[in-house]
C-alpha cells in the first residue's frame, strides 16, 4: 500500500482524468511570453541603433553631416520601428503557421513597408532640407525602398528564428518533464517490483526461526526488514545519493538475505575511499544485488560468494557485482527473466547515453555484472 504522501506526488505527476496540475499552463504561457516580450524588445533596440549608426555612416561617407541629418534619420526610423511592430505582431499570431506562409508575409509585408518608409524618407528630407526645386527622383527612391525592404526582412527573418529558439527550448523543458516524470514511474515500479518474493522469503523464514525457538534472529531480521523497507520508501527517485549511502542499503539488504542462508552465503564490499562520496542513482544496484541472490545463493547448496566492488577510473566510476555460481553437480543457475539487468541498462542509457555503459559476464562459475558511469561528487 502506498502512503497518502505518496499518493499525494503522484496524483501531482500523473494527475487523474489527464487533468494538468493547477496553474501550470496558464503560469508557463504567461512566463514565455514575457520572455519572448522582453528578448525582442531588447533584439529590436540592438538592431535599430545598429541602423542608425550605419545609415549615419554610409551618409557620412556620401558627403552628408551625420549630426545635422541625425534627428531626421531618427525621425524615419522611428516610423521604421514602429512598421517593425506590425510585422513582429502578425508573425507572432502566425507562429504555429508552415514556414512557407511566414516567408510569404515577410516578403510581402517588407515590400509594402519598404514602399511607406521610403516615402516618409521622402517627406522627412522635403521638411528638413526644403529645396528649392524638388523632383522625384526614381533612382533615388528605388535604392531607398531595396536598402528597407532588405532591412525589414532582415528583422523578420531573426525574429523567426527568435521565436524558433524560443519554440526548441519549450520542446527541450517539455522533454526533459516527460524525462523525469517517466524516470519516477520507472523508480517507484522499482521499488514495488523489489518488495514481493524477497518479502515472501523473508517472512517465511522468520516464521521458521520462531518455530524452531530462534526469536532473537527472527526479531533481528524483521528490524532490518522494516529498516529496508522503510528507507526504500522514503528515497526520492529522482536525487542521487552517495555510493556509501547505496552501499549502505545494499548491505542491509544482504544481511537480512543471510539471516535466510547462514550456512551458504557470504559477502564482502571492497570499495577505494574516494569512490564512497561519488554520486549514484537510488537503487541502481539493487537489482544487481537481488540477482545475486537469487540465482547465485537460492539454486545452490554450498557456500557461495557475493562481492561488490567500485572504484575511480579517471573520470568515470566502475562498480561491480559479481556471484559464484554452482558447480555443475549441483545444477546450473537458473535463467531468470533479466528484467532487473534490463532496468538498470535502460536506467542508465536515459540518464547518461553513451557516457555510461553496463556489461555483463557469464561463466561456468561466476556472473559479474559491471556499470561504468561519469564521476560526479
Amino acid at each position: 500500500m502506498t502512503s497518502a504522501k505518496e499518493r499525494q506526488a503522484e496524483s501531482t505527476i500523473f494527475p487523474q482524468n489527464g487533468a494538468r496540475p493547477l496553474a501550470s499552463l496558464p503560469s508557463a504561457v504567461v512566463q514565455e511570453r514575457k520572455a519572448i516580450t522582453v528578448t525582442t524588445v531588447k533584439l529590436a533596440a540592438l538592431f535599430w541603433f545598429c541602423v542608425f549608426i550605419t545609415d549615419s555612416f554610409l551618409w557620412g561617407l556620401a558627403g552628408v553631416d551625420p549630426v545635422k541629418s541625425a534627428l531626421g534619420k531618427f525621425i524615419t526610423n522611428s516610423f521604421g520601428v514602429g512598421l517593425t511592430l506590425i510585422v513582429t505582431a502578425l508573425l507572432f499570431l502566425l507562429r504555429q503557421a508552415s514556414i512557407f506562409v511566414k516567408v510569404t508575409v515577410i516578403f510581402v509585408f517588407s515590400v509594402i513597408a519598404a514602399a511607406i518608409l521610403s516615402g516618409i524618407d521622402i517627406l522627412v528630407y522635403i521638411w528638413f532640407v526644403r529645396p528649392a526645386n524638388w523632383t522625384f527622383d526614381q533612382v533615388v527612391f528605388g535604392h531607398t525602398m531595396i536598402s528597407s525592404t532588405g532591412m525589414f526582412f532582415g528583422w523578420s527573418c531573426l525574429y523567426v528564428a527568435l521565436l524558433y529558439s524560443f519554440d526548441v527550448r519549450d520542446r527541450e523543458r517539455s522533454l526533459a518533464l516527460a524525462r523525469e516524470e517517466a524516470l519516477s514511474a520507472q523508480m517507484r515500479a522499482l521499488r514495488y517490483q523489489i518488495n514481493p518474493h524477497f518479502l515472501f522469503n523473508t517472512l517465511n523464514s522468520a516464521m521458521g526461526l520462531v518455530e524452531e525457538g530462534a526469536t532473537a534472529r527472527a526479531q533481528r531480521m524483521m528490524l532490518s526488514l522494516s529498516t529496508f523497507l522503510r528507507q526504500t520508501l522514503e528515497l526520492d527517485p529522482l536525487k542521487d545519493v552517495t555510493l556509501a549511502a547505496e552501499l549502505e542499503l545494499q548491505e542491509d539488504y544482504l544481511e537480512i538475505e543471510r539471516e535466510r542462508f547462514p550456512d551458504r552465503m557470504r559477502f564482502t564490499i571492497d570499495v577505494e575511499a574516494a569512490a564512497l562520496k561519488a554520486l549514484v542513482p537510488n537503487l541502481l544496484l539493487q537489482p544487481l544485488v537481488e540477482n545475486a541472490v537469487k540465482h547465485g545463493i537460492e539454486p545452490c547448496t554450498g557456500e557461495v560468494g557475493i562481492r561488490i566492488t567500485a572504484w575511480r577510473d579517471g573520470d568515470q566510476l566502475c562498480i561491480r557485482v559479481e556471484n559464484d555460481l554452482c558447480s555443475i553437480d549441483e545444477g546450473s543457475p537458473r535463467p531468470g527473466s533479466r528484467i532487473g539487468l534490463r532496468n538498470v541498462a535502460e536506467r542508465l542509457a536515459a540518464r547518461f547515453g553513451t557516457r555510461s555503459s553496463f556489461e555483463t559476464r557469464l561463466t561456468p562459475a561466476l556472473f559479474r555484472a559491471e556499470i561504468k558511469l561519469p564521476w560526479s561528487v
